[in-house]
């Protein structure tokens, strides 16, 4: 049986203009996502997720390497049958209404159902859209233009998810629901590969989580591998003053570092010398702390 993503060597390289050098935005990628896994591909923005899924979605043509659907390379349109995408910002026919969306979805995906209207329908009361199935697009809000989305994806009976960001512009209710939705896809055997910034949410979902950071493919982990890793660690976090050795900026004047329950009292004296304020302490099995963590140990690798 073929998996469902196979990515080896992936380069891609954005060519240089009278503005900016060449970008390489992927470098030396290779995976492997078997059938029926859950993959949390997750890393800071610029780190090469987005670019990764164009590949793989045959947007954008690699640079270097190779990367398969199925078995089929993701430039023939057979390695997009049964594919479910849905990008961080959809561009939806908003001059059509979600009822016609998913007809034309489902109709132009193949799939053979006894009452197309009745399935459609299913799916946007699934996401909550069932009032709205045959109102136009163009008057939704983010958070409901993305459901829409969700729901197509959803309808055509897809093999493979690929999700880019899907929670973005979502309320909490609307993020659960989805998360609900996902988590009952995994449970049937579909196969997702995820990117997110609501890091708690892919933690739930992904069987694995892959760490992309400057184009490059960090580390890989498994829920068990990660607690084991992080056995008595500890996030710290602080406000105010000049950032410290190893620490990562989580938005402007918040700052987190991770360490180990020897390090505390050291790490939180360096804090209060540097004029920070201390907001909290955690013990944390999380994948935040690791994505911290191994951020910035390349960032201070690379100085």
């Amino acid at each position: 049986m073929s998996p469902a993503i196979f990515i080896d060597g992936l380069c891609k390289t954005y060519p240089r203009s009278w503005k900016t050098r060449a970008l390489e935005a992927v470098s030396g990628l290779s995976l492997t996502i078997g059938q029926g896994e859950v993959f949390g591909f997750i890393g800071p923005n610029g780190a090469g997720k987005s670019t990764t899924i164009k590949v793989l979605t045959g947007v954008l043509q690699p640079s270097k390497g190779c990367a398969q659907l199925f078995g089929n390379d993701v430039s023939l349109p057979e390695a997009r049958r049964g594919l479910g995408y849905v990008p961080e910002n959809p561009s939806l026919y908003d001059y059509l209404t979600p009822l016609e969306i998913l007809t034309m979805g489902v109709t132009i995906h193949g799939v053979k159902l006894p009452n197309v209207r009745q399935h459609c329908m299913q799916w946007l009361d699934r996401f909550a859209l069932a009032q709205v199935a045959d109102k136009r697009v163009r008057s939704f809000s983010k958070g409901m233009t993305q459901r829409v989305a969700l729901a197509h994806a959803m309808a055509i009976q897809p093999r493979l998810l690929i999700l880019d960001e899907p929670l973005s512009g979502l309320d909490p209710v609307g993020r659960k629901e989805v998360v609900n939705v996902l988590g009952d896809y995994r449970i049937s055997g579909g196969t997702i590969f995820l990117t997110s910034h609501v890091l708690h949410d892919v933690e739930r979902l992904a069987d694995r989580f892959g760490l992309i950071h400057r184009g490059q493919l960090l580390t890989i982990r498994s829920p068990q591998e990660m607690v084991a890793d992080q056995a008595d660690r500890y996030v710290l976090r602080y406000r105010g003053g000049a950032p410290i050795g190893g620490c990562i900026e989580v938005r402007p004047g918040l700052y987190a570092r991770d360490a180990d329950a020897a390090g505390l009292p050291a790490l939180i004296a360096e804090v209060i010398a540097c004029g920070g304020v201390l907001q909290d302490v955690e013990a944390s099995v999380s994948l935040e702390t690791a994505f911290f963590r191994t951020i910035a140990s390349v960032d201070e690798e690379s100085r």
